[in-house]
């Protein structure tokens, strides 16, 4: 045995003198993003455990190393750790790339990119999911109207659009999840398609500062984003469920999330919406219910090399407009005018009778990015897009309710592909292309005139935006843009109307065949439309900053603008648009003056919007029809001026006291006519005392104080009418804005229990607490009834 051992010890002696224990492996550590060497990284060679830190210049070298194949581990701050296997064979060299910047990357707010948001020298504010929570019963411009220079322009209780300093329907852009909406939102009373519940944070661009998005954004920009899922093994989702008091309805909306460490991710989610009727301090607001049903999915891969992203959401609402607006005629408005309250009232329900709107949206998107070494990010992405909306007129025959007056169908393909380049040296830059298909069908089986006819249009544009740090206190920015599109439609007009614009003469290659007194025309139009835009950001210390912008947008008309002509039902009106019609250009400047700190901020953001050739749509008058008489709105083109202010401020009074003001007013002309542009938001102040402390269950209460001034400034489209019964002439006054009025809102919100694993939260919202009467001058329905008295919300919260 002990000469057995002694052999032993000898052949193992042999094979360590035979192996070669004198390699040495070196090699430098880099930063993936911009190629600069990795300063002090740890460099472990495993099973051995030797290790070393890298020098300045991301160098190192470990020796004494047998030849063999070994796991290097990596790790530096701020950096995933690395593990990679290497062959040692002699002198050996590796070189590492590391993903730096990772913890900004896992963060849900993006900080510091000049073109993850807008520019630099762009206004833009953010809403924060705690924020958008509040809010999940309501729409998006429920939402946004915290939001200092942004409004709403309603058609009753359900239907809401944002305004963003005085513009809204098609001037301003809706980004949901990367992808631009394509609805049909010419509009006044197309509410936005989407679930707000969907969104991590929403965030508004004032102005046209995001060129990668499009050109034509006059008015500013909506950016609606998901939640960051973090890479980590985790399952965690939420459920909000909310129950009001005004509408007797409920709202219930709740998220899954499944993350990994890899990368992979899936995320699915869902709401749904039921109120009944809705009512003022005195009365219901008949047949004003609403319904929601929204579902979105997204799932894929996302790691800092590349990544994959599937995305889809299917949003169907369906609306209910108050009966007293659809009484029949031109007369029965005259009535509602002199009336205090609507000409119709009936008891609650949760039934909704035509007039009333149903629409669906299907949105698809496939999204992919790779990250080059040196040189920047590439993405690529494709969306596909399904609008249908149905409007319902109340016929003669109620027979025939169920059967729309309105059925569009709009599909929309669009394709991108965007290459951001590295930070070299202080400068950085994006460049990029889109390509567009859209097709509209309007189904003719409606038994009315349609209101917008068939047509494909083609879209193809391009970008470019650069941004320079000069210092770590000034930086500069600009970029412009091009972009092409075709319009082919089939459209009949009615010959007398041809005629009377001259489109005969104008357009005389547009006639296909005339029927009796109309006349088959097919209209092809293009479009060019350049845009630019430029800024200086200056950073006086940490807290003052000085902001300054200029955006030159192009808008060519939509298809309501172009081609309108007929009775829009769920409106109620007339609408006659113009084929004459060419883009609108704005050129906006902007400042804004910032100080950030923890006792006292504020913001001072004065703008002034030049637009030549601005489309508006206005009341003329009133015309007879078989269906009865209705008031006439047509499209014209002018120049107009737009220039106002929004300011924000935060005091902090005590340590757990805090004070919030915000004031906007934003003053509109019509240069070309001179006087006030019509549906400008008047002047208002939102100021908030707010108290919060983590103790007692992070007990947050809130009360706040809304006033929107007069609307002083405003065009005269009054006109008169002859009525029968009295055989009188009368002077309809649709002009005349509502006075001001002050609402007083409460919120509060406490934890009624959390632990490691989950968190349950309720919160109440009391809003117009004292049962104020009043009327919006932004609400299309005001002619009928007053705006909604109190309401009480309470809400259950439950993270887990």
């Amino acid at each position: 045995m002990h000469n057995y051992s002694c052999w032993l010890f000898l052949l193992l002696g042999i094979s360590a003198v035979g192996q070669n224990c004198q390699s040495t492996l070196s090699g430098k550590t880099i930063d993936f993003h911009n190629n600069s060497p990795l300063i002090g990284a740890t460099v472990i060679v495993v099973g051995p455990e030797k290790a070393t830190l890298t020098d300045l210049n991301g160098n190192f070298t470990i020796k004494g190393l047998c030849d063999g194949t070994y796991r290097l581990q990596i790790s530096h701050p701020e950096c995933l750790t690395k593990t990679l296997s290497v062959k040692i064979d002699g002198e050996t060299f590796v070189e590492i790339h590391l993903e730096h910047h990772i913890d900004q990357l896992e963060k849900v707010v993006v900080k510091g990119n000049a073109f993850e948001n807008a520019l630099k020298s762009a206004d833009e504010k953010r809403l924060s999911s705690k924020e958008i929570a509040r809010y999940s019963a309501g729409s998006l411009g429920d939402a946004l109207k915290k939001i200092s220079g942004v409004s709403s322009l309603n058609t009753g209780s359900t239907i809401s659009k944002p305004v963003i300093q005085g513009l809204s329907g098609s001037r301003i852009l809706i980004m949901n999840h990367g992808t631009r909406m394509q609805a049909q939102e010419w509009g006044a009373e197309h509410a936005p398609n989407v679930d707000i519940n969907s969104a991590g944070s929403i965030s508004v661009i004032k102005g046209a500062a995001a060129l990668q998005y499009g050109g034509d954004a006059v008015g500013g920009i909506i950016k609606i984003e998901p939640e960051r899922v973090p890479r980590i093994d985790s399952l965690y989702g939420k459920t909000l469920f909310s129950a009001a008091r005004n509408g007797r309805g409920a709202s219930l909306t709740s998220s899954l999330t499944k993350s990994y460490k890899n990368g992979w991710f899936a995320v699915l989610q869902g709401t749904l919406k039921r109120f009944g009727d809705f009512e003022t301090p005195e009365y219901v607001l008949s047949n004003t219910g609403f319904s929601e049903k929204d579902a979105s999915f997204r799932f894929g891969f996302d790691k800092y090399t590349h990544g994959l992203e599937a995305y889809y959401s299917y949003f169907h609402s369906e609306l209910g407009i108050l009966s007293a607006s659809h009484l029949g005629g031109i007369e029965d408005l005259f009535r509602a005018l002199e009336s205090e309250k609507p000409l119709i009232i009936r008891d609650f329900t949760y039934k909704i009778d035509a007039p009333k709107q149903e629409v669906s949206h299907h949105l698809a998107k496939l999204k992919y990015f790779k990250r080059f070494k040196n040189w920047g990010k590439l993405t690529l992405q494709y969306d596909f897009q399904q609008n249908h909306r149905l409007e319902f007129d109340r016929r003669r025959d109620s027979e025939d309710n169920v059967r729309p007056a309105i059925d569009l169908t709009l599909k929309t393909h669009s394709f991108s592909a965007d290459f951001e380049l590295n930070k070299i040296n202080g400068f950085e830059g994006k460049i990029g292309i889109v390509g567009r298909y859209q097709d509209n069908y309007s189904n003719p089986e409606t038994g009315v005139k349609r209101l917008i006819p068939d047509y494909w249009q083609l879209d193809f544009g391009g970008y470019a935006i650069a941004s320079y740090d000069f210092n770590e206190k000034i930086s500069a920015e600009a970029g412009f843009r091009y972009d092409f599109s075709h319009i082919d439609a089939y459209k009949y007009y009615a010959t007398s109307l041809w005629e009377k614009r001259n489109y005969d003469e104008i357009f005389p290659e547009f006639e296909v065949k005339e029927y009796g007194t109309q006349l088959l025309t097919h209209p092809k139009l293009d479009f060019h439309a350049f845009s630019a835009t430029a800024g200086i950001n200056y950073a006086f210390d940490e807290d003052w900053k000085l902001l300054f912008n200029y955006s030159l947008a192009s808008r060519i008309p939509n298809p309501s603008e172009l081609f309108s002509e007929g009775l829009h039902h769920s409106a109620s009106r007339i609408e006659i648009g113009d084929l004459r019609f060419g883009k609108e250009t704005a050129n906006k400047f902007s400042f804004s003056l910032h100080k950030q700190s923890e006792v006292f901020s504020f913001s001072l953001s004065p703008y002034i919007n030049l637009i030549d050739d601005f489309m508006l749509l206005e009341p003329i008058g009133a015309r007879k029809t078989i269906r009865g008489s209705f008031y006439v709105w047509e499209y014209r083109q002018t120049n107009a001026r737009l220039f106002g202010m929004d300011f924000d401020a935060s005091v902090k009074l005590a340590e757990q006291l805090r004070s919030e003001h915000s004031f906007s007013i934003v003053k509109g002309k019509d240069v070309s006519q001179k006087k006030a542009l019509i549906h400008i938001p008047p002047a208002n102040t939102l100021n908030r005392l707010i108290y919060s402390t983590e103790k007692m269950g992070n007990l947050r209460i809130a009360l706040e104080s809304k006033y929107v001034f007069e609307q002083n400034e405003f065009p005269n489209n009054n006109f008169e009418i002859f009525l029968p019964v009295s055989q009188a002439t009368e002077t309809v006054d649709i002009s005349t804005p509502p006075e001001a009025y002050h609402l007083l809102n409460f919120y509060a919100g406490i934890d009624l229990t959390k632990t490691k694993n989950y968190r349950l939260r309720l919160g109440l919202d009391i809003t117009n607490l004292f049962n104020k009467k009043y009327r919006a001058y932004l609400n299309r329905q005001r002619y009928y009834a007053d705006n909604l008295g109190r309401n009480f919300a309470l809400r259950l919260n439950l993270n887990y």
